[in-house]
């Protein structure tokens, strides 16, 4: 899961990979030929069975934020998300809509009887944008990248089972084998969807130890080669990223014309996220991915007076996580030699009924009436109840009761020792903290500003702080310099396979405290090995019974304490044609780019 820039947003979950799929994709007749004869198909190429569409035109989004980096195997926060999400991609892609697995890079896979030994075949005649041949040795490369103690990617999380990595080994220059230390029940869609990237170009790097700074913002769009649909035009910090279409993509529609449709797609970026808004119902953005609860009235009068403009889609909960947490972090920070937590608050902080008591404190009626116009519903589980097949309705949930949190401090011995309508803890230290949060979210500078007044309600002192999307990024990922965020964690799927990151405790987005060599905790070492267990039967009846440990694990020791789930929609022009709206992406009505089209010639 990954950090997101909307109001759900702001978290990230390790990479749960959403790349862009298709609708039903399918293969290719030998005989489809390519629109461009400069440029060959790979043999045979991959065959959308979308609506035929017309070529041309330029999608415009907005977006508040710029990426960080262009790196798949790096990148861990939206803004970076929806620009790598277009330039790369997997052996296999996934149909979000459905959550099916389809051919990509690769025409055809196996698996052995042991459901251990996979084996993929690429496509013939695969090229990389600049034109250099894309072959097996390319997806080895990727391989021994994640695995690269010195660069330990994100995703790597994903793909070890054990504290083992899965065996990858070449055959020939269309032909993988892998091998798993275990059955991994979602092996197909994780490690298949992974983005591979190109030997001839980033070879020098991870020889030199430069890899982490790949691909960052500042490489020349040349230099910056991938194999999705699009590919890096131009980047302009704080204005817009620019992406043309990629005349070596291996997909085609059923009349043989090469995707995407688009000549390009451009992220624009603008301060916050009312210019986002009011870009769209201006006419200069072209689509809105996050038409904000509070705006949802706006959008459906606009919508109604001209169906014509664009079309609004209501789609309910989605997978995003909203939630407060606190720094459990233990270490001591090499630099400065001092804890990264100040040690009297990091005793509450780790004491789970602290955390309990904030719970308590949360009025989420208050915050879906008054800040989201009623189009929330409370939110108390890491699981998200739009996920019918994996969320456990067991879990507990914690109303608002100020005198319940009063209790639940009171028996870990912090009260108002004098009287004066403050808390102190049993050695008299004021019970105070710095909450942080993103700046350009109305939403969620709103919602701060409502837990500082329920909190100080209860005798708590909380300063709020709030900075932009890459700054609190930075602190969560890197400097580990905050008490409290207010975050939200998106970007995986349905699988709970996709939190891996979040769940273990040597994750990169176990955000409480991230990267444990060992577990802090009794109950994160429960959730590793819950975690673990559940990749490796077939049977969805265990599975399901390891996930709904660790989400009652989650409910009951709070490491995230969940606000409200937002009703989501979004909003796209009404002459694109190949819309599939989707609530299991963050990308809600441009997860299939290289398919959308203007069906009016642009």
């Amino acid at each position: 899961m990954r950090l997101l820039n909307g109001y759900l947003s702001a978290v990230w979950i390790v990479p749960l990979i959403a790349f862009l799929a298709g609708c039903g994709k399918s293969e290719a007749p030998k005989s489809a030929s390519s629109s461009a004869a400069d440029y060959p198909l790979p043999d045979p190429p991959l065959v959308s069975n979308c609506e035929p569409g017309v070529r041309g035109g330029r999608l415009v989004i907005a977006s508040f934020a710029g990426a960080k980096t262009f790196n798949p195997l790096t990148e861990n926060e939206q803004s970076s998300s929806e620009i790598v999400r277009l330039l790369f991609s997997g052996l296999v892609d996934v149909d979000v809509v459905t959550q099916e697995a389809r051919p990509a890079l690769a025409e055809s896979w196996s698996v052995e009887s042991d459901q251990k030994t996979w084996t993929f075949k690429l496509r013939k005649n695969l090229f990389w944008s600049d034109g250099h041949p894309l072959t097996a040795e390319d997806v080895l490369f990727t391989w021994q990248i994640i695995y690269d103690p010195k660069i330990r990617p994100v995703i790597v999380d994903l793909f070890r089972i054990d504290d083992k990595n899965f065996e990858v080994t070449l055959i020939d220059e269309r032909t993988l084998k892998v091998v798993t230390p275990a059955i991994y029940a979602p092996f197909l869609v994780y490690f298949g969807s992974t983005p591979i990237l190109p030997k001839h170009i980033l070879e020098a790097s991870v020889q030199s130890g430069e890899f982490r700074s790949a691909y960052g913002v500042d490489t020349p769009p040349e230099k910056l080669v991938g194999s999705g649909p699009f590919r890096l035009k131009s980047f302009k910090p704080d204005l817009a990223t620019l992406m043309e279409r990629n005349p070596y993509y291996y997909a085609v529609d059923k009349a043989g014309v090469r995707l995407p449709y688009l000549d390009s797609v451009v992220y624009s970026i603008v301060p916050d996220m009312n210019a986002m808004s009011l870009k769209f119902l201006s006419g200069e953005c072209d689509a809105h991915e996050y038409v904000r609860p509070d705006e949802y009235a706006r959008f459906k009068e606009e919508a109604t007076k001209s169906k014509e403009r664009f079309q609004l889609y209501d789609l309910g909960t989605g997978l995003e996580r909203s939630f407060l947490f606190f720094n459990q972090n233990t270490n001591v920070n090499p630099e400065t030699k001092k804890p990264y937590v100040d040690p009297k608050k990091l005793k509450w902080f780790r004491n789970a009924k602290f955390r309990q008591a904030i719970a308590h404190a949360i009025d989420r009626d208050s915050v879906s009436r008054t800040i989201l116009g009623g189009r929330a519903v409370p939110s108390y589980s890491f699981g998200s109840q739009a996920n019918l097949k994996w969320f456990n309705p067991s879990i507990r949930e914690y109303p608002f009761d100020l005198s319940k949190s009063r209790a639940l401090f009171k028996e870990i011995g912090i009260d108002d020792r004098d009287g004066d309508g403050k808390l102190e803890d049993a050695e008299g230290n004021r019970v105070s903290f710095t909450l942080h949060s993103i700046i350009g979210n109305p939403l969620r500078e709103k919602i701060v500003v409502l837990l500082k007044s329920d909190f100080t309600k209860l005798g708590l002192e909380v300063t709020v702080q709030t900075m932009d999307f890459n700054t609190l990024g930075g602190k969560l990922n890197n400097s580990f310099d905050y008490e409290a965020m207010l975050a939200g964690l998106g970007g995986g799927d349905t699988d709970p396979t996709s939190s891996m990151n979040v769940l273990k405790s040597d994750g990169f987005t176990h955000w409480w405290f991230p990267r444990q060599t060992t577990p802090s905790t009794e109950w994160e070492a429960r959730i590793d090995f819950l975690m673990n267990a559940q990749l490796k039967t077939l049977v969805f009846a265990e599975r399901k019974k390891y996930v709904d440990e660790v989400q009652e694990i989650m409910n009951r020791e709070l490491p995230f304490i969940y606000t409200v789930a937002p009703l989501n929609a979004a909003a796209i022009r009404a002459d694109v044609g190949n819309v599939r709206p989707t609530v299991l992406s963050t990308h809600r009505v441009t997860w299939n780019a290289e398919e959308l089209y203007f069906k009016k010639k642009p």
